[in-house]
């Protein structure tokens, strides 16, 4: 089966090395533009391109796939690619551009689009994040029929992946990643044997993951310590929880939930174990900071460097 593969980010590139690794055969991929990263603000590529370079598998990056878009003939060139590449299915893995049915269209097979979550809960951008700070207990990978909608398609196979209490969105993303891959390869071998066709997802349970947004990085400490514990692992690595302490911005890394209860954002404790903050209900011990410019660090060596002391005054809210 010949394979084009749509992705950008290192969840698709985990894929892509799974179906090349399976022996299908890659004639093209697609994926983002370079984009400027790190402290130069270089050009980088993205995971996907790098793996597909380094492997000598041709690549295109068009800015828009929307024939009736801001880029009509960026568009209208990569339409013309696809149509000129003999493939039978294109597998899309967390790409980041809108395929409008011209492209759905142009696979004999369709589209088939790997998914971090349990369709139809999570459809969208965000789906391990939110599933983390909601407190769910399991997620998974839906393989889907793509269609027009946002997530919307046929699912063509599930899998399930418990979330432990302490997860955070890096260490789950890194076992979807895993587990999208090997469901993939499996997906395309069924589909090539006429084994699979897609079951429309339930009319109920439908959640929509939004976009994580920077400004959703401080914590509002008038919020259940639960919640915000919820949230510090939703947001690690991206883009990191934070607290403000004498209008110096502090990551927050790491944290536990503490059975103590107190004014909320005043500093009720303070030890080589954390500092502990009250919050709307509840205090959380803040285990793992960083200050700006510097590491990631245990309570016990980020406080040799920048001191607090219990009484302090946290701000409440972004």
């Amino acid at each position: 089966m010949r394979v084009v593969f749509a992705g950008t980010p290192e969840f698709a590139a985990v894929a892509l090395a799974a179906l090349h690794e399976a022996g299908f055969e890659i004639p093209l991929v697609l994926t983002q533009p370079d984009r400027p990263a790190g402290r130069g603000m270089q050009l980088q590529p993205s995971p996907v391109k790098q793996f597909a370079v380094e492997r000598g598998i041709p690549v295109a990056q068009p800015v828009s796939l929307r024939l009736d878009g801001k880029h009509p003939r960026q568009a209208a060139d990569a339409h013309a690619l696809l149509h000129a590449t003999p493939h039978d299915v294109m597998v899309v893995a967390a790409y980041g551009l809108i395929l409008p049915r011209s492209v759905l269209e142009i696979p004999p097979l369709g589209c088939i689009n790997i998914h971090a979550s349990l369709l139809p809960r999570w459809r969208g951008a965000a789906p391990i994040h939110r599933a983390i700070e909601a407190g769910d207990t399991e997620t998974g990978i839906t393989i889907m029929q793509m269609d027009e909608g946002l997530d919307t398609g046929g699912m063509l196979l599930i899998g399930r992946e418990p979330i432990a209490g302490d997860d955070t969105t890096g260490r789950l993303h890194d076992r979807l990643a895993a587990l999208g891959g090997r469901m993939i390869v499996d997906t395309l071998r069924e589909l090539a044997a006429g084994r699979l066709s897609p079951t429309p997802q339930p009319a109920e349970g439908v959640t929509y993951a939004a976009k994580i947004a920077k400004e959703e990085a401080a914590l509002d400490l008038r919020l259940p310590a639960d919640r915000l514990l919820r949230r510090i692992l939703a947001f690690n690595p991206f883009p990191g929880a934070s607290v403000q302490a004498d209008d110096v911005t502090l990551k927050v890394w790491g944290a536990q939930v503490v059975p103590l209860s107190g004014e909320p954002g005043k500093v009720l404790a303070v030890d080589p174990e954390g500092v502990t903050v009250g919050c709307g209900e509840g205090a959380l011990r803040l285990t793992v900071l960083q200050k700006p410019g510097g590491k990631r660090l245990p309570a016990a060596a980020f406080l040799q460097g920048f001191p607090m002391k219990q009484g302090q005054q946290l701000k409440l809210s972004p």
